[in-house]
């Protein structure tokens, strides 16, 4: 099994920063893509920003340039960069990794359980 476990989250005031972190662990052979996801009350989850295994990376038009993703291939681990936060950021993140467990498995994707960013006064 693939286990994603999320940290980072809490309460901050607008305009200021966060740095989530999610880290892949268990049967893994390889990552393909990691990314970030978000849902806010009363909405759908929503793509905030993918990196994939050579690096690229993309990014919902709200989060350009105040977000940055990245990862630590060694560590199976993404992380998110939250900067210049606004109040419409508050929502449930949700780290998602495309992975597959050994080298002749389909590619599968894996959640973790989610963590509270809430931007208020």
């Amino acid at each position: 099994q693939v286990q994603l476990v999320e940290s980072g989250g809490g309460l901050v005031q607008p305009g200021g920063s966060l740095r989530l972190s999610c880290a892949a662990s268990g049967s893994i052979f390889s990552i393909n893509a990691m990314a970030w996801y978000r849902q806010a009350p009363g909405k759908q989850r929503e793509l905030v920003a993918v990196i994939i295994s050579g690096g690229s990376t993309n990014y919902s038009d709200s989060v350009k340039g105040r977000f940055t993703i990245s990862r630590d291939n060694a560590k199976n681990t993404v992380y998110l960069q939250m900067n210049s936060l606004k109040p419409e950021d508050t929502a449930v993140y949700y780290c998602n990794t495309e992975a597959r467990k050994f080298p002749w498995s389909s590619w599968r994707d894996y959640w973790g359980q989610g963590t509270q960013v809430t931007v208020s006064s």
